[in-house]
Protein backbone atom coordinates (compact mmCIF):
# COMPACT_ATOMS: atom_id res chain seq x y z
CA UNK A 1 0.00 0.00 0.00
CA UNK A 2 2.65 2.46 0.95
CA UNK A 3 4.59 1.64 -2.34
CA UNK A 4 1.09 2.09 -4.25
CA UNK A 5 0.82 5.56 -2.92
CA UNK A 6 4.49 6.82 -3.29
CA UNK A 7 3.46 8.45 -6.80
CA UNK A 8 0.52 10.62 -5.28
CA UNK A 9 2.60 11.08 -2.25
CA UNK A 10 5.27 12.25 -4.52
CA UNK A 11 3.05 14.45 -7.04
CA UNK A 12 1.07 15.97 -4.46
CA UNK A 13 3.69 16.89 -1.79
CA UNK A 14 2.05 14.62 1.06
CA UNK A 15 3.07 14.49 4.35
CA UNK A 16 3.65 10.80 5.76
CA UNK A 17 2.77 12.45 9.31
CA UNK A 18 -0.94 12.24 8.21
CA UNK A 19 -0.51 9.59 6.79
CA UNK A 20 0.53 8.02 10.37
CA UNK A 21 -1.99 9.79 12.21
CA UNK A 22 -4.92 8.19 10.30
CA UNK A 23 -3.36 4.77 11.09
CA UNK A 24 -3.55 6.27 15.05
CA UNK A 25 -6.92 7.12 14.37
CA UNK A 26 -7.78 3.58 13.04
CA UNK A 27 -5.78 1.97 16.32
CA UNK A 28 -7.66 4.13 19.04
CA UNK A 29 -10.51 1.89 17.33
CA UNK A 30 -8.65 -1.52 18.85
CA UNK A 31 -8.26 0.33 22.13
CA UNK A 32 -11.76 2.27 22.68
CA UNK A 33 -15.03 2.31 22.57
CA UNK A 34 -15.94 5.05 24.92
CA UNK A 35 -14.95 8.68 25.11
CA UNK A 36 -14.93 10.37 27.84
CA UNK A 37 -15.56 14.11 26.52
CA UNK A 38 -15.37 15.95 23.51
CA UNK A 39 -11.91 16.68 23.69
CA UNK A 40 -11.13 12.62 23.76
CA UNK A 41 -13.77 12.39 20.67
CA UNK A 42 -12.17 15.23 18.81
CA UNK A 43 -8.56 13.58 18.86
CA UNK A 44 -10.16 10.32 17.13
CA UNK A 45 -12.63 12.77 14.45
CA UNK A 46 -9.24 14.86 13.51
CA UNK A 47 -7.03 11.68 13.12
CA UNK A 48 -9.57 9.96 11.07
CA UNK A 49 -11.80 12.51 9.65
CA UNK A 50 -10.03 16.07 9.12
CA UNK A 51 -6.65 14.59 8.08
CA UNK A 52 -8.11 13.01 5.51
CA UNK A 53 -9.90 16.28 4.74
CA UNK A 54 -6.40 17.80 4.34
CA UNK A 55 -5.18 15.47 2.14
CA UNK A 56 -8.02 15.63 0.01
CA UNK A 57 -7.57 18.85 -0.29
CA UNK A 58 -3.92 19.34 -0.79
CA UNK A 59 -4.88 17.01 -3.38
CA UNK A 60 -7.51 18.74 -5.29
CA UNK A 61 -5.33 22.16 -4.89
CA UNK A 62 -5.13 25.12 -3.33
CA UNK A 63 -3.74 28.71 -3.09
CA UNK A 64 -4.77 30.15 0.15
CA UNK A 65 -3.96 28.17 3.11
CA UNK A 66 -6.68 29.14 4.92
CA UNK A 67 -8.39 26.21 2.88
CA UNK A 68 -6.71 23.75 5.33
CA UNK A 69 -8.95 25.18 8.20
CA UNK A 70 -12.11 24.66 5.71
CA UNK A 71 -11.02 20.67 4.93
CA UNK A 72 -10.09 20.43 8.77
CA UNK A 73 -13.62 21.23 10.27
CA UNK A 74 -15.38 19.89 7.31
CA UNK A 75 -13.30 16.50 7.52
CA UNK A 76 -14.75 16.78 11.34
CA UNK A 77 -18.33 17.91 10.68
CA UNK A 78 -18.45 14.76 8.22
CA UNK A 79 -17.30 12.40 11.06
CA UNK A 80 -19.94 13.63 13.49
CA UNK A 81 -22.27 13.40 11.15
CA UNK A 82 -20.98 9.61 10.90
CA UNK A 83 -21.52 9.39 14.81
CA UNK A 84 -24.79 10.70 14.42
CA UNK A 85 -25.86 8.48 12.23
CA UNK A 86 -24.57 5.01 13.07
CA UNK A 87 -25.27 5.84 16.92
CA UNK A 88 -27.43 2.02 16.71
CA UNK A 89 -25.12 0.23 14.48
CA UNK A 90 -21.71 1.17 16.81
CA UNK A 91 -24.10 0.52 20.21
CA UNK A 92 -24.91 -3.05 18.84
CA UNK A 93 -21.36 -3.25 18.43
CA UNK A 94 -20.89 -2.47 22.19
CA UNK A 95 -18.92 1.10 20.89
CA UNK A 96 -20.55 4.65 21.97
CA UNK A 97 -18.97 7.44 20.54
CA UNK A 98 -20.96 10.65 21.80
CA UNK A 99 -18.88 11.77 24.80
CA UNK A 100 -19.98 10.10 28.07
CA UNK A 101 -19.88 13.35 29.97
CA UNK A 102 -22.82 14.84 27.57
CA UNK A 103 -24.92 11.49 27.85
CA UNK A 104 -24.30 12.58 31.90
CA UNK A 105 -25.10 15.79 31.04
CA UNK A 106 -28.73 14.67 29.22
CA UNK A 107 -30.10 12.12 31.54
CA UNK A 108 -28.72 9.56 29.15
CA UNK A 109 -27.17 6.27 30.45
CA UNK A 110 -24.59 3.70 28.63
CA UNK A 111 -27.62 0.74 28.98
CA UNK A 112 -29.95 3.16 27.63
CA UNK A 113 -27.90 3.66 24.26
CA UNK A 114 -26.98 0.19 24.04
CA UNK A 115 -30.44 -1.16 24.68
CA UNK A 116 -31.71 0.82 22.08
CA UNK A 117 -33.93 3.07 25.03
CA UNK A 118 -35.47 6.08 23.11
CA UNK A 119 -35.46 8.77 26.24
CA UNK A 120 -36.86 11.99 26.28
CA UNK A 121 -33.00 12.82 27.23
CA UNK A 122 -31.88 10.97 24.44
CA UNK A 123 -33.77 12.99 21.82
CA UNK A 124 -32.07 16.27 23.36
CA UNK A 125 -28.68 14.60 23.33
CA UNK A 126 -29.19 13.99 19.93
CA UNK A 127 -30.33 17.76 19.09
CA UNK A 128 -27.20 18.53 20.98
CA UNK A 129 -25.19 16.39 18.65
CA UNK A 130 -27.01 17.89 15.75
CA UNK A 131 -26.46 21.18 16.06
CA UNK A 132 -23.23 20.83 16.95
CA UNK A 133 -22.16 19.11 13.72
CA UNK A 134 -24.37 21.85 12.18
CA UNK A 135 -21.87 24.86 13.70
CA UNK A 136 -18.97 22.79 12.19
CA UNK A 137 -20.09 22.82 8.57
CA UNK A 138 -20.64 26.17 8.84
CA UNK A 139 -18.15 26.75 10.15
CA UNK A 140 -15.68 24.98 7.16
CA UNK A 141 -17.89 26.61 4.53
CA UNK A 142 -17.21 30.13 6.12
CA UNK A 143 -13.13 29.58 6.05
CA UNK A 144 -13.35 28.20 2.38
CA UNK A 145 -11.93 30.94 0.17
CA UNK A 146 -13.27 32.04 -2.92
CA UNK A 147 -10.29 31.48 -5.12
CA UNK A 148 -10.46 27.97 -3.96
CA UNK A 149 -13.87 26.73 -4.08
CA UNK A 150 -13.58 25.39 -7.98
CA UNK A 151 -10.77 23.28 -7.10
CA UNK A 152 -12.44 21.80 -3.55
CA UNK A 153 -15.97 21.72 -5.54
CA UNK A 154 -15.80 17.74 -4.40
CA UNK A 155 -15.35 18.65 -0.74
CA UNK A 156 -18.60 20.85 -1.28
CA UNK A 157 -20.27 18.23 -2.76
CA UNK A 158 -19.62 15.75 -0.05
CA UNK A 159 -20.73 18.59 2.37
CA UNK A 160 -23.65 19.17 0.46
CA UNK A 161 -24.48 15.34 0.62
CA UNK A 162 -23.56 15.03 4.13
CA UNK A 163 -25.65 18.23 5.38
CA UNK A 164 -29.29 17.13 3.89
CA UNK A 165 -27.99 13.65 5.46
CA UNK A 166 -28.01 15.30 8.36
CA UNK A 167 -31.15 17.54 8.42
CA UNK A 168 -33.15 14.20 7.00
CA UNK A 169 -31.76 12.19 10.68
CA UNK A 170 -33.14 14.88 12.42
CA UNK A 171 -36.46 15.34 10.18
CA UNK A 172 -37.11 11.43 10.78
CA UNK A 173 -37.21 12.02 14.75
CA UNK A 174 -33.61 10.96 15.15
CA UNK A 175 -34.43 7.69 15.50
CA UNK A 176 -30.96 5.94 15.14
CA UNK A 177 -30.93 3.69 17.50
CA UNK A 178 -32.91 1.55 16.05
CA UNK A 179 -32.63 2.44 11.88
CA UNK A 180 -29.91 3.98 9.82
CA UNK A 181 -30.66 6.63 7.23
CA UNK A 182 -29.56 7.30 4.06
CA UNK A 183 -29.94 9.02 1.10
CA UNK A 184 -31.10 7.47 -1.93
CA UNK A 185 -28.24 7.47 -4.87
CA UNK A 186 -30.63 9.59 -7.42
CA UNK A 187 -30.94 11.98 -4.31
CA UNK A 188 -27.27 12.24 -4.20
CA UNK A 189 -27.17 12.61 -7.54
CA UNK A 190 -29.40 15.16 -7.41
CA UNK A 191 -27.53 17.06 -4.93
CA UNK A 192 -24.09 16.65 -6.42
CA UNK A 193 -25.09 18.34 -9.85
CA UNK A 194 -27.00 21.39 -8.40
CA UNK A 195 -23.72 21.82 -5.85
CA UNK A 196 -21.31 21.19 -9.10
CA UNK A 197 -23.77 23.76 -10.76
CA UNK A 198 -22.79 26.38 -8.19
CA UNK A 199 -19.17 25.83 -8.33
Amino acid sequence: VGQALLPAIRTYDLHMEQFVEIIDGMEMDLDNNRYADFKALQLYCYRVASVVGLLAAAIFGYSNRQTTKYAHDLGLAFQLTNIIRDVGEDARRNRIYLPLEELQQFGVSEADILQARETEGFGKLMAFQIERARQYYSQALAELPAEDRKTQVTGLIMAAIYRTLLEEIEAEGCHVLKQKTSLPPLRKLWIAWRTWLKG
